[in-house]
């Protein structure tokens, strides 16, 4: 077992180097505690006594648990290592549709921010960031017409400046003046929570509960209900497969038969 250790921690090295912190402690988690349940015998490693002992947790939880060491063992394929693995299943999960906020919700929060909310709300809406992306935006990356923004496994995509969002973010510039990031607080990046809370004030003084993350999932839906290629969508989203952009499509036709039942002169009777 002792080369299985060695072999952890030379993945986590590159996992470390080609992922978020976030992603990299995840992984360092479960691969810790995985390799006290992994059995080998001759050209076997079983993983079926670690699925054992994650048995109780729910089923996306042990979904990722699972992905995580296939990850891994493909890494010891690379490296030559012939195991058979026992125990890898696929686990079948089913996807629940994102939950976006409205348009109106979003105007309605706007209305009611100061300058330092609305810049946070019309980066993470406007650009359709995850709140990590907004959170380490560079000045330097701020261009006349686009933004560079840095996303998992530190890729990096350019996505276009519409004129108010470049207006909105110059404003703020001018106002707060920081001085390496675009949201600082006292010359120091913001945290994820402490960008969260800006985010999520305005909306809860017109009695909402939203995240961040509902903010991109509004950007995807509006982008493709408006005629966007899902293609483009999936770029500017930063989605390394379509299949992950292509769950808007299905909000959209769920959006659709909503619509379309509440309508329908014989749902009304």
């Amino acid at each position: 077992m002792e080369f299985l250790k060695t072999e952890i921690n030379n993945y986590l090295k590159i996992i470390k180097n080609t992922k978020s912190q976030t992603t990299y402690k995840t992984y360092k988690t479960v691969l810790s505690n995985a390799i006290n349940y992994i059995e080998i015998d001759n050209n076997h490693l079983s993983i079926s006594g670690y699925r054992l002992k994650i048995a109780s947790q729910n089923r996306k939880t042990i979904a990722k648990k699972v992905s995580i060491l296939r990850s891994f063992f493909k890494y010891l394929e690379n490296k030559g290592y012939n195991f058979r693995i026992i125990g890898d299943d696929q686990i079948s999960v089913p996807k629940t549709l994102p939950k976006p906020i409205s348009i109106t919700n979003i105007k309605e929060a706007l209305k009611i921010s100061n300058l330092m909310e609305y810049t946070a709300i019309i980066t993470i809406f406007g650009l359709g960031l995850r709140i990590s992306e907004a959170r380490d935006i560079n000045l330097v990356n701020i261009k006349k017409d686009w933004i560079s923004v840095t996303g998992k496994g530190n890729k990096t995509r350019d996505i276009p400046l519409e004129k108010h969002i470049k207006d909105t973010i110059d404003k703020y510039r001018e106002i707060y003046s920081p001085k390496k990031y675009l949201f600082e607080k006292n010359g120091v990046k913001m945290s994820d929570a402490q960008l969260r809370y800006i985010i999520e004030k305005p909306f809860k003084k017109i009695g909402i509960k939203i995240t961040p993350h509902q903010l991109r999932h509004s950007f995807a839906t509006e982008m493709l209900n408006n005629g966007a290629r899902i293609n483009d969508v999936s770029e500017l989203l930063g989605h390394e497969f379509i299949s992950t952009t292509q769950i808007y499509t299905k909000l959209n036709s769920s959006t659709k038969l909503k619509n379309y039942l509440k309508a329908h002169p014989l749902c009304s009777q």
